[in-house]
């Protein structure tokens, strides 16, 4: 049977050439398998969700609260799908897991991407999957987004209207724009049809594209090496084969990080759309997006508001804020590749101690957008007293250019005290390489 098999369809070549490529055996090569699980968790949990949701923002009446005769109480369809998919055996928890396995997989690409940059993993010939693997988060950001609009109750409804309004801000093209992306006015009767097909058609192809092209590009040029195989067998490929080995591993992981999930889904809820009722005029204060998109909304809220017509078109704070703004960081991380001039082989990953300019500048982001996040609370913060309205956006616009910069000597200062300790600590060793057995010029490791 295998010898037909192969007959047809070359399974010897499949087996040499990708079942028994090595991967590397350190625990923080699978944050990007934790990417992965989540996706497909996300995929199969939304399946489950897609059959028993109603994407129309068609007026119903709610059977969950039908009012009186004389005055049905009428909802969206999609609201009303929400709330019985809630009331389902399990609905709940099937949401909850969809819900937080999609903050899970965001967070896991983030530190991913931020073990890829700290080791210089990026490098050439790299450069390619760290730019496809940039595309995954903001689309994995943007997937998100269209999801928790789709319960369409207020607080989905408020949402959608402020990203209407930020689409609509876009100078010269705005108003085309947004009616090219909502179906129409905001609120029209396809913009619910349109956020579904967003969601379950178009970027999830996306995802699944951009995360098939990232691992085949990482299977054809390999992991870059931990620091460990260079003392096993210098300028081999350490690891364990893919299916032999590494498969095991990876579905054992995949049933714990499941486990966890599940557990986790069991005692933290999610958004609660029965508390925020169906859209209304009913303005809700203080609406935020998720904890990744925090520091977008951060911008909004520190930048003051202005309005600059030029050739016709209107330049808002809006626009500066919402989208121009957030073109500088993600600019960046895509010029990571280019503006590292650092020649240094990438067979193994780097300590990235031995670049401090580098690790001082990842700081520095790490630094700065968690600042833009902390002002995404700017009204909660002068409601508690530790800023004033008057200011409040100085403050926060100080500590935004101020603890990124402190940030980045203050690296550069510890990294220094940490390679004079090496250095102390090698001319004791060469100093005493006499005494105690030990040869000069020859590690403890």
């Amino acid at each position: 049977m295998n010898q037909w098999l192969d007959e047809r369809l070359h399974l010897s070549r499949l087996n040499d050439k990708f079942l028994r490529k090595a991967f590397p055996v350190h625990h923080s090569f699978f944050l990007g398998e934790i990417t992965l699980f989540s996706l497909i968790i996300l995929i199969l949990t939304g399946i489950l969700l897609a059959l028993s949701y109603e994407p129309s923002n068609s007026l119903i009446v709610n059977s969950f609260d039908p009012g009186t005769a004389a005055k049905a109480n009428m909802v969206p369809a999609a609201y009303h799908s929400a709330l019985k998919i809630n009331a389902m055996p399990f609905g709940d928890m099937l949401r909850r897991i969809h819900h937080w396995s999609a903050n899970i997989m965001v967070a896991a690409a983030i530190i991913h991407m931020m073990r890829i940059y700290f080791t210089g993993a990026f490098k050439k010939p790299r450069e390619i999957n760290w730019w496809i693997g940039l595309l995954l988060l903001i689309f994995s950001a943007l997937t998100a987004v269209t999801g928790y609009i789709l319960p369409y109750d207020n607080y989905a409804y408020q949402t959608l209207g402020v990203i209407y309004g930020i689409t609509k801000s876009v100078p010269w093209v705005g108003d085309w724009l947004a009616q090219a992306a909502f179906a129409g006015n905001f609120p029209g009767e396809q913009v619910i049809p349109r956020i579904y097909g967003y969601h379950i058609m178009l970027l999830p192809m996306i995802l699944v594209a951009t995360t098939g092209a990232h691992m085949l590009i990482m299977i054809k040029q390999k992991h870059t090496q931990p620091q460990y195989a260079k003392r096993i067998a210098y300028k081999k490929i350490v690891g364990v084969p893919l299916i032999t080995q590494q498969t095991p591993i990876m579905l054992l992981l995949t049933l714990i990080f499941a486990g966890l999930v599940i557990l986790f889904a069991a005692f933290i809820p999610v958004h609660p759309v029965e508390y925020f009722g169906p859209p209304s005029s009913t303005p809700i204060s203080n609406i935020k997006p998720d904890w990744y998109l925090l520091w977008i909304f951060g911008a909004l809220a520190i930048i003051p508001g202005f309005e600059v017509s030029f050739l016709g078109g209107h330049i808002t704070a809006e626009f500066v804020g919402a989208l121009l703004f957030p073109i500088i960081p993600i600019g960046l991380l895509f010029l990571v590749p280019l503006l590292d001039k650092s020649e240094e082989n990438v067979y193994y990953a780097e300590n990235p101690t031995n670049h401090p300019v580098r690790l001082g500048a990842g700081v520095a982001f790490l630094v700065f957008m968690l600042v833009m996040s902390l002002a995404g609370y700017k009204p909660e913060l002068i409601a508690s007293g530790l800023l004033t309205s008057g200011n409040a956006n100085a403050i926060l616009w100080i500590m935004a250019l101020l603890l990124p910069a402190v940030a980045y000597f203050l690296t550069l200062a510890i990294v220094r005290g940490i390679r004079s300790l090496r250095e102390a600590d090698e001319r004791d060793r060469l100093a005493h390489g006499g005494h105690g057995g030990v040869t000069p010029g020859h590690s403890h490791d």
